[in-house]
């Protein structure tokens, strides 16, 4: 059985995703972001009534994730406030050549301690994802976050599973972006993670779909699905959820080539899934 993290963006969204069968909620605050720190006040109202882990997200606005100073404190500050009343952070710093600051990084886990941090995907804009996993090792965080610096976690599904085998249990990498109930087999079977992260947010939706995490959760607690989905690829007559339309995923369906009861694909898939290109710089690390 592998577990489901919710990123939410309201008390009522992380309601929702809880009684939906959600193991861990990731809280945060303005969703077209990519998620900034909840309002404090959240907390007060989450915690009698939520009782799972909730990690929440320390970021002191939205766009690059170069801090001054002043962010930096902010960060600090944030994070000390919240140290009683949560389960985990999520937050991570770069420098200024957008590689892992795993000094500044180091210094708000060490801040959060006996409390477990991950490093958003931040990561994913790191022009060198292997040094990176080290880099985030280092900094004492117990998991990342990853696309496996694609557009989504399905067109990373490759990386992300060579990053899963580099990880060798010294850090949970969890895959997301754009991670449902149409791909959530087939990146579970590829990468064999342990910890899946989605929004579960329906397309045109604020609030995350009960229907959409109960059917992550009964393909996750599938184990049938780590060897049934492992030579599986995308096709085009796949069943989707109606926000899982994302260029990553055309472009993908775009290389398989379907004939009577057999699916190929087709030579330009790994070119596909190396191109692709992220979102831009800050959104979409909740999703």
């Amino acid at each position: 059985m592998a577990l489901l993290e919710v990123a939410c963006f309201s008390p009522e969204g992380a309601i929702l995703a809880y009684d939906a069968g959600a193991d861990r909620i990731e809280l945060c605050y303005d969703r077209n972001s990519g998620g900034t720190t909840p309002p404090h006040t959240w907390l007060a109202a989450l915690r009698p009534r939520i009782g799972i882990p909730i990690y929440v997200m320390i970021r002191p606005r939205p766009g690059n994730f170069i801090y001054t100073d002043a962010e930096f404190e902010q960060m600090r500050a944030d994070l000390g406030a919240l140290k009683g009343r949560v389960d985990g952070f999520v937050l991570g710093v770069l420098n200024a050549q957008s590689k892992v600051d795993v000094q500044r990084t180091a210094e708000l886990v060490k801040l959060a301690s006996p409390l477990p941090c991950t490093f958003h995907k931040a990561f994913d804009e790191t022009p060198d994802l292997v040094a990176a996993l080290e880099d985030v090792v280092e900094t004492g965080c117990s998991s990342v976050l990853s696309s496996g610096g694609s557009s989504s976690a399905l067109a990373g599904v490759d990386t992300l599973s060579q990053l899963v085998r580099m990880s060798q249990q010294r850090i949970t990498v969890i895959p997301g972006g754009s991670l449902r109930a149409s791909n959530v087999a087939t990146i579970r079977a590829r990468t064999q993670a342990t910890l899946y992260h989605s929004s579960g947010i329906p397309k045109g939706a604020e609030e995350p779909s009960v229907n959409e995490i109960h059917k992550m959760k009964a393909l996750l607690n599938d184990n049938t699905a780590l060897t049934a989905g492992r030579s599986d690829s995308p096709s085009p007559s796949a069943s989707r959820s109606s926000d899982d339309e994302s260029p990553a995923a055309h472009m993908i369906n775009s290389a398989v080539s379907v004939g009577p009861g057999q699916s190929t694909i087709a030579s330009n898939v790994e070119t596909v899934l190396t191109t692709l290109q992220g979102p831009p710089v800050g959104q979409g690390i909740c999703d």
